[in-house]
C-alpha cells in the first residue's frame, strides 16, 4: 500500500542518518511537547482564575479528543512510517495505527480552545506553535506521516466546533433550565399575620 504523502515524509524525516544537533531537539519535542502544552494550560489557569471552569471543560474535551483519535486511528488502520520500513523510529513507539495523530488532535484542540476565549487568547499562539513543532518533530523522528498531523488538525477543528456548540447549549439552555428548577424547589417562607 502506498501512503499518500510518502514523498513529503521522506523529505521531512531524519532518516537513517539524522543530524547530530537536530535529532536530540526533535526527540525532546516529540516526546515532551504535549507536557509543555499541558503546562501552558496550567499557567493560563493560574494567571486567569475566572477562566478555570472553561479550562477544566477544555481539558475534559481534550481527554475525549484523545480517546476519539485513538479509536479513529484503530478504525482507519494506517501504519506508521517506521512500520513500513521507510525510516527508523528515533523514539520508542509501538506499531499502533497512526492516523489521525493523537498528539496533533489534542494539542491543536487546546490551541483552538484558547483562541476561542478572549481572556485566554494570548496563550493560543504559544499552544499553536507547540502543536506545530510537535507535529514536525513526530514526523522527523519517523513515527508519523505529515497527513497524520493534518488529520489531527482537521479532527481538532471539528471537535472545537462541537465544544463551542456544547458550551452554547450549556450556557443558553441547560443553565437557565437548572436555575428555574432551583427557584421552583426553594421553599417559600411565609410570615404569620
Amino acid at each position: 500500500m502506498t501512503h499518500p504523502d510518502t514523498a513529503l515524509f521522506l523529505l521531512m524525516t531524519a532518516g537513517p542518518s539524522p543530524s547530530s544537533w537536530l535529532l536530540p531537539f526533535a526527540c525532546a519535542i516529540a516526546e515532551g511537547g504535549a507536557w509543555l502544552c499541558a503546562a501552558l494550560m496550567g499557567w493560563a489557569a493560574w494567571r486567569q482564575p475566572r477562566e478555570r471552569s472553561y479550562l477544566l471543560a477544555a481539558l475534559a474535551m481534550a481527554g475525549a479528543a484523545s480517546f476519539l483519535a485513538h479509536g479513529l486511528a484503530d478504525g482507519i488502520g494506517l501504519p506508521r512510517p517506521f512500520v513500513l520500513g521507510l525510516a527508523p523510529a528515533h523514539i520508542a513507539h509501538g506499531p499502533s495505527p497512526a492516523m489521525p495523530s493523537t498528539h496533533a488532535t489534542v494539542m491543536f484542540f487546546v490551541a483552538l480552545a484558547l483562541a476561542a476565549r478572549p481572556g485566554l487568547r494570548r496563550w493560543a499562539p504559544a499552544a499553536a506553535l507547540l502543536a506545530l513543532a510537535t507535529g514536525w518533530a513526530r514526523v522527523y523522528v519517523g513515527v508519523h506521516f505529515p497527513s497524520d498531523i493534518a488529520a489531527g488538525l482537521v479532527l481538532a477543528l471539528a471537535l472545537q466546533g462541537l465544544f463551542m456548540a456544547l458550551q452554547w447549549l450549556a450556557t443558553r439552555r441547560v443553565a437557565p433550565a437548572f436555575a428555574r428548577l432551583q427557584q421552583g424547589a426553594e421553599p417559600t417562607h411565609r410570615r404569620a399575620p
